[in-house]
């Protein structure tokens, strides 16, 4: 006599819990980000955009009407860098400002950022701006230094306080914050959160998917299991 073996369906159930866990993230703790607390440094484009700066304010060289802008806050990494709040342009930080033979004047920005990103026992200084007129082959580095005195940098040449802020600590690794603490998208998240049109809250597209593909598999599993039981 022939024995006829029919699977167990708690066989199947149990890998499309599995599965159904896997797309829901149940039981998968998150990893902790890290982040840096640090000062950034910017350029103004043209269009008043501000954009990452590619080297250190020691080797950029500005030219007589440029605008850079420095800010502190915690940031993961360069592209998601949080930029100065204000972006005003040249006529109006060096409106007061004459230009003069062998000197060029370089407008400037500085957002010492929030309190959520000061560190322990400190408060950010407000934001301030000013117009340097420096040597025509002076640094941003040198154009920094003629209006927010007294920058300190660590061994490395990294930037590290302008004005005395902060007083202590130099890019040093912290937990990242789950949201911007200055409410506001920024470097490529900001780009990315605009092509989505929403703020990136709620569950994503591919866990509606993956629960599409889950409905069709319990569908065939219980399809199977009947066919099965049929004499």
């Amino acid at each position: 006599m022939t024995v006829r073996r029919t699977r167990s369906p708690a066989v199947p159930l149990l890998v499309l819990l599995a599965a159904l866990a896997c797309v829901l993230g149940v039981g998968a703790p998150a990893s902790a980000a890290s982040a840096y607390r640090y000062w950034s440094f910017w350029e103004r484009t043209d269009t008043g955009a501000w954009r990452y700066a590619t080297r250190g304010p020691a080797l950029a060289r500005p030219g007589d009407g440029d605008v850079a802008g420095f800010r502190f806050a915690v940031s993961e990494d360069a592209g998601d860098a949080t930029r100065p709040r204000a972006a005003p342009d040249f006529a109006a930080l060096c409106a007061g400002t004459e230009a003069r033979a062998g000197q060029k004047r370089v407008g400037l920005v500085i957002d010492f950022g929030t309190a959520a990103d000061a560190p322990s026992g400190e408060r950010p200084p407000g934001a301030r701006t000013a117009c340097a007129r420096v040597p025509e082959d002076a640094s941003a580095a040198d154009a920094l230094a003629a209006v927010a005195k007294p920058l300190r940098y660590d061994a490395s040449a990294l930037l590290c306080g302008i004005a005395d802020y902060p007083r202590h600590g130099c890019g040093e690794q912290v937990a990242a914050p789950s949201k911007k603490a200055s409410g506001e998208p920024s470097g490529k998240a900001a780009e990315e959160t605009s092509a989505r049109g929403d703020g990136g809250d709620g569950p994503s597209v591919g866990v509606f998917a993956g629960l599409g593909v889950l409905v069709v598999l319990a569908a065939g599993i219980g399809w199977q299991t009947r066919r099965r039981r049929r004499p």
